[in-house]
């Protein structure tokens, strides 16, 4: 065994025992510490230098209490969270998730993952995230309101523009960063630049709603074109129904593919005619209704409820799980290979297990992982940061263009990464040691603080 691996195996285990109650955060470790030892055994100074003991830490940790008022007058109480992870390239950036699955492991993982998602975009943001348990399902605008205010109360004192950017994530769009933001102007006065994800008429940015989904089709499209191919006559299977997985299926049909599927947490329509992308809208956009609606309205649609979508049994090109963290595992993964999916691009992030990703790279199968695939989003956040400093609102092609650009590199640095080190099939390694080396260089500099 190699010093490197021993180092590396040796950090493992001390995470694995100071945090063996938090599985998602161990998994996104296990999946970062297996791709990096190339890059170390290259670099065996940031071995010296203990490098990977300190960027597994977060800088910093706020948990706190949210009391908020429902509609009758009882008072509540969630958990409400920030985790500050790495700020070695430029201010926290990363989403507030708010779902009753939000605890300390899901937000560790999400804002490890996000440290090396945001390097790989090429712009100045360090890697946070946050949230909390509240459910905003069956909420009235009201509390949901009087919650976001209270939230805000508490995460004003350590957020700013230059210091931490939370962006919207589940559980938080438009309407939630509306309340956010106008309980910050209260407490702090107006500035635009503190939360991004804003509606257009206080400095939100143009394309930033369809930024996720439409920049996972775009590192798919330069993915593909490096093999001089395109989306036409493509059959995709896409998951969930949320922002991500609307403007993915979006760009897909204009791009010329037939997307065949979507999902909620209650279960998935096939609709082998295509997606009707307007009902979809509607359905989920406007009136908030569940996929049984776009069943009702569409005889060649069919819904199966209470089940993932990942254990249909569909032949397509392509996958792109759009939902939530682990929903594919190594069963699921196997059929989709097995039914010819040769690309699989991660709106979600970390929707695959570390053996249903190893499976796809073993197999033959172009896995793009949520790191590098999903990246739009947070691209788009820090333009949007960039018109707020700059008091300029973009066009919608000014940004798309921008977006295409910038996932066109994230691909282009993961596969020249990977061929680096001799896996040139490999985009994980090549996402992992191509978001880390920006970010260990960085904090080498910086003394390592």
């Amino acid at each position: 065994m190699s010093k490197v691996t021993e180092y590396v195996e040796k950090i493992q285990a001390e995470l694995h025992a100071k945090d063996s109650h938090q599985a998602e955060f161990l998994q996104a470790i296990d999946e970062f510490m297996e791709t990096v030892v190339p890059f170390l055994e290259e670099h065996p100074e940031y071995v010296d230098q203990n490098l990977l003991a300190i960027i597994t830490e977060p800088e910093r940790l706020v948990q706190f209490r949210v009391p908020w008022q429902d509609d009758n007058g009882n008072w509540q109480v969630n958990r409400g969270y920030r985790i500050q992870f790495n700020s070695a390239l430029g201010p926290y950036k990363g989403g507030l998730r708010f779902h009753p699955s939000v605890n300390l492991s899901i937000l560790k993982f999400l804002a490890f993952e996000q440290i090396f998602k945001n390097s790989l975009t090429g712009l100045p943001i360090g890697g946070g995230k946050g949230g909390s348990d509240f459910d905003p399902k069956g909420k009235s605008d009201a509390e949901i309101m009087r919650f976001c205010q209270s939230f805000m109360t508490e995460l004003a004192k350590h957020i700013g523009p230059d210091t931490d950017v939370p962006a919207g994530d589940i559980g938080v769009g438009g309407r939630e960063i509306g309340y956010l933001f106008g309980q910050y102007k209260r407490l702090k006065q107006y500035d635009a630049g503190v939360l991004t994800g804003k509606p257009l008429s206080f400095w939100g940015s143009l394309g930033r709603t369809e930024a996720t989904g439409y920049g996972a089709v775009y590192f798919v499209k330069h993915l593909l074109a490096d093999q001089n191919e395109d989306f036409n006559g493509k059959a995709a299977i896409v998951s969930g129904s949320g922002n991500v997985a609307i403007y993915t299926i979006e760009k897909l049909q204009q791009l010329g593919a037939k997307v065949i599927s979507c999902s909620d947490s209650s279960g998935y329509i096939v609709d082998e005619e295509g997606i009707d992308l307007d009902l979809l809208k509607e359905i989920k956009e406007v009136k908030r209704e569940r996929l049984t609606s776009y069943q009702a309205k569409r005889p060649s649609a069919k819904y199966v409820a209470n089940d993932s979508v990942w254990n249909a049994n569909l032949k397509a090109d392509l996958a792109f799980p759009s939902a939530t963290q682990n929903e594919i595992n190594l069963d699921q993964a196997k059929q989709l290979v097995a039914n010819g999916v040769k690309v699989v691009a991660e709106g979600a992030n970390m929707p695959s297990t570390l053996e249903a990703a190893n499976y796809f790279i073993e197999n033959g199968v172009q896995y793009c992982p949520g790191k590098a695939a999903n990246a739009g989003g947070v691209a788009v956040s820090a333009l949007e940061m960039s018109q707020n400093s700059q008091r300029l609102a973009w066009t919608k092609e000014e940004v798309d263009a921008k977006l295409d650009d910038i996932m066109h590199n994230i691909y282009r640095a993961c596969r020249d990464t990977a061929t680096h080190f001799n896996q040139s099939h490999n985009l994980l390694l090549g996402a992992n040691i191509a978001g880390f080396e920006r970010v260990a260089k960085a904090m080498s500099a910086q003394g390592l603080v």
